[in-house]
């Protein structure tokens, strides 16, 4: 049994016509009407009855189209798995990584795709937030992992929420907020702010510092957390950043409270877009590793909450920042 007489045999199935069934199939009427007596004869019996104006399936060939239906649709499935094996032998794959995340958390994803999809040519971006959201959209990267606080409503975008993380307040050890299990927004009133550039958050946290009165002179902004870790270890002011994002023994980290503020890390592509085998692979790579010592949100089917607090109950995103 050839696979082609299967699906000439499906075609005529369906429109129980000899010829528009050969046009279906691109293939001359006698070419489909021999194929069709081939597959009888290996079956042992007409699979259908001719007559002038109406072919119709004989009782075996009812009894065997479930079969034939089955062995062509795995036959095609094989097809599709062996031609996305084969183009992911060299795949190129842009991703975006958000500069902000911890690399540490990162390790793992890439590391698994380097070592189970060795075809895939990953060309790796970092950058802040917004601007890999602007060139996903543009079309310059494949896929990004990163956090906004309002992405989950930008229809545009498909994300797939990764961890949450809350961010924290990172002083040096003697300050006079140290001894304090958690710190509220007022009480960084008038604290000297080292400012991360990049935080994706900093633009909501204005009307949280602003609603409460607070606010604080600048001495110092860097795009580089490890500079603004060394500035906070220093003793020049304090930090505002992701609990993960804390790697220095030159400092504690105390949360923000009053209100606590959070953030969900996102894998995100372009809704309705056609992607790569890569992007696929990438994507059951993601749910596969851990993230912060836990399977993915989106692999443990979590039901995630809106970004928007009106909307979820959730903290207010947000990020402090100093006024003069």
């Amino acid at each position: 049994m050839e696979m082609h007489q299967v699906r000439y045999f499906l075609a005529l199935c369906e429109d129980l016509n000899f010829t528009r069934a050969a046009e279906r199939c691109h293939v001359a009427q006698p070419s489909l009407t021999r194929a069709i007596k081939q597959l009888e004869e290996e079956m042992g019996g007409a699979l259908f009855h001719r007559e002038r104006a109406n072919t119709h399936l004989s009782e075996l060939g009812r009894t065997l189209k479930p079969y034939l239906e089955q062995v062509y649709s795995r036959a095609e499935q094989a097809k599709r798995e062996a031609q996305e094996f084969i183009r992911l032998q060299k795949t190129p794959l842009r991703l975006g990584l958000m500069c902000t995340i911890a690399p540490t958390l990162l390790l793992d994803l890439v590391a698994a795709v380097r070592l189970r999809h060795p075809g895939i040519e990953l060309q790796i971006i970092d950058e802040a937030a917004p601007q890999l959201q602007e060139r996903l959209v543009a079309g310059a990267l494949d896929v990004a992992v990163y956090a906004l606080p309002h992405l989950i409503e930008d229809a545009r975008l498909h994300h797939l929420p990764l961890y949450r993380e809350q961010f924290h307040i990172v002083i040096e050890p003697l300050h006079r907020l140290a001894s304090q299990s958690t710190i509220r927004v007022k009480d960084l009133d008038g604290e000297h702010y080292l400012a991360r550039v990049n935080c994706e958050m900093g633009p909501a946290a204005d009307a949280v510092f602003d609603a409460q009165g607070v606010g604080g002179p600048t001495v110092y902004q860097s795009e580089r957390d490890d500079w603004i870790l060394a500035m906070a270890a220093a003793g020049l002011g304090y930090a505002f950043m992701p609990s993960l994002s804390v790697a220095h023994p030159g400092v504690v980290a105390r949360a923000l409270v009053e209100p606590e503020i959070w953030r969900e890390v996102a894998l995100v592509t372009v809704r309705g877009r056609p992607h790569s085998p890569g992007v696929g692979a990438l994507v059951r790579e993601a749910m596969r590793v851990s993230w912060a010592g836990q399977p993915a949100l989106a692999a443990k089917h979590t039901k995630i909450k809106s970004a928007h607090p009106r909307e979820s109950g959730d903290p207010e995103p947000g990020l402090p920042r100093s006024r003069q």
